[in-house]
């Protein structure tokens, strides 16, 4: 299984988008390399998601497209169709997580407790997505387990915002985190790639 830490290339925080449309997909990933992001999530929670990757794919090679809100068992296969370079998911029942932990790219399967944390272990998972951070303990939670699970690494989603971003950052377990205030819904609508940038910009300079 590859490491995905190896892939972030600095990225310490990745956009979780769910897009309506690969021109929409196209314009963000454009944003996001302006600030420094080189790296989105996007999520199958629209119709457009795999083919948004495929673009993304296609006409940004310098941005790493992963592929979110893996529920499914066949969508492991869709989601490598279209081309993701990762893939993530928000939990991780067993015959989910095999399939993820067989795919030839990384893959972060969610986790919220100690027992979930220590059968994705099992299966061969050593970087974790924990979800959701902020209602499941936030960097308290992290710090807590990090002792007893020190091999273990995780990237926080579910709560995570600039103001507590540097506090999941200074978590000894931490390599990176998710979230969807860098390219929020309402700047998206209102196709505010300036503002996009200046978020990304931001995050880069935290």
């Amino acid at each position: 299984m590859t490491e995905f830490s190896n892939l972030l290339d600095g990225n310490k925080v990745i956009p979780v988008v769910a897009v309506d449309d690969v021109d929409t997909a196209c314009h963000l990933s454009e944003a996001l390399l302006a600030g420094g992001v080189s790296v989105i999530e996007i999520t199958l929670r629209t119709a457009a998601g795999l083919d948004a990757i495929r673009a993304v794919r296609d006409r940004f090679p310098a941005m790493l497209v992963g592929c979110g809100t893996i529920r499914q068992v066949d969508e492991v296969a869709m989601a490598l169709d279209a081309g993701s370079q990762f893939l993530v998911s928000p939990g991780g029942p067993t015959a989910l997580a095999k399939q993820l932990a067989a795919a030839p790219v990384p893959a972060l399967p969610g986790a919220a407790t100690v027992t979930e944390m220590m059968t994705l272990f099992d299966l061969g998972f050593a970087t974790q997505k924990f979800f959701p951070a902020g209602a499941s303990g936030g960097p308290a939670m992290l710090k807590g387990v990090h002792p007893i699970l020190p091999e273990i690494s995780f990237c926080p989603t579910g709560g995570v915002s600039a103001d507590t971003l540097n506090d999941y950052l200074a978590c000894p377990n931490v390599i990176c985190v998710g979230g969807s205030w860098l390219a929020p819904n309402d700047l998206i609508n209102a196709r505010d790639w300036a503002s996009i940038t200046k978020r990304a910009e931001d995050a880069r300079a935290l």
